[in-house]
């Protein structure tokens, strides 16, 4: 592509709370090694950090940087704004805690054109240099931590049901309707969900690399888990025939140990055996993932929490969260 034929790309990110990694998120977009016009819409919600003030100095120092208010702060309705504020025909999601590489918008550009795809993403590569945010990035690049997902762990490139993030045509997004602001998280499984219903073929390749930087607590992580197994099981209701064993493990591991557990305490203490299995598991898994003695020693209180966390929050998913 030359800047003749290369789309001009709309890049729009929700933010909420970002002022540790927003900066360096603008910097590595407005940095891209690409020859088409990019424009950068910030959908900004009511954070309680120094976020706004970081976009307004921004923004005043670059004419790309356009601002959208979102009050309610919510994901979903903060992309719809920035959708409709955008002047291309190419939408690029990023978020406010992630970066990507010089080479990214054009590579997925390529890749769009290449395919015919309606969406095109790659891989959420969790990283951190430091402490317990180190562990929990690791896991999350595990298959014992997310199981064989692709958009987490790799794979080849190819036909996907959805992708992290993605650049999409702005006309495939139209046509479904946009983001479903109902959803408070799985919006863009919910999407590609749609656009693929349309006929929109949406694309996975390992060569687009979003780094994503992790939560950096065991309660936060916890909530975050949470939170996605409740809106798991929102899916689950709305969309049953998508559901598969891997989106059903938590959940059942949450149940089988806790039937281990009671019936370990009030039966026969040998049958404390499925838990202690899971433990092993862990302490093994932690070994073999982590990287340095801490995260090997921390691995299995990140792992637990990730799948007891998410199974919970699937089993406990009320039909009113989603207001049909």
């Amino acid at each position: 592509m030359n800047d003749s034929t290369a789309p001009a790309v709309s890049v729009i990110l929700p933010i909420l709370n970002e002022d540790q990694d927003l900066e360096n998120c603008i910097s590595a977009i407005l940095q891209q090694d690409y020859l088409g016009e990019i424009e950068i819409i910030l959908a900004l919600g009511p954070s309680k950090d120094k976020t706004n003030q970081i976009a307004d100095d921004l923004a005043a120092k670059n004419s790309r940087i356009k601002l959208v208010s979102n009050p309610s702060g919510q994901t979903a309705k903060g992309l719809n704004l920035a959708v409709k504020e955008s002047s291309y025909e190419v939408i690029c999601r990023i978020d406010g805690h992630s970066e990507i590489s010089p080479t990214y918008i054009k590579t997925a550009v390529e890749i769009m054109l290449k395919t015919g795809a309606v969406n095109v993403g790659g891989v959420m590569y969790a990283d951190s240099s430091s402490g317990l945010q180190r562990t929990i990035a690791q896991a999350m690049r595990s298959k014992l931590g997310v199981g064989p997902s692709k958009f987490h762990t790799g794979g080849s490139a190819g036909e996907s049901e959805t992708v992290y993030l993605g650049t999409f045509k702005k006309a495939a997004i139209l046509k479904a309707g946009g983001f479903d602001e109902r959803y408070i998280r799985a919006q863009d499984w919910e999407l590609n969900h749609r656009m693929r219903a349309q006929g929109g073929l949406i694309w996975f390749d390992p060569a687009l690399k979003v780094t994503y930087r992790p939560r950096k607590s065991i309660s936060k992580l916890a909530k975050q888990y949470f939170q996605y197994g409740r809106w798991r099981r929102v899916i689950a209701r709305q969309h049953s025939k998508t559901t598969n064993y891997r989106y059903l493990a938590p959940p059942v591991a949450v149940i089988a140990n806790a039937m281990s557990l009671i019936a370990g305490v009030f039966i026969n203490p040998i049958l404390f055996a499925p838990f202690i299995s899971y433990v092993i598991l862990l302490v093994i898994g932690g070994l073999i993932i982590g990287q340095q003695v801490l995260d090997k020693f921390f691995m299995p209180l990140v792992l637990a929490t990730m799948h007891i966390s998410w199974g919970v929050g699937f089993l406990t998913s009320p039909k009113k969260l989603f207001k049909g």
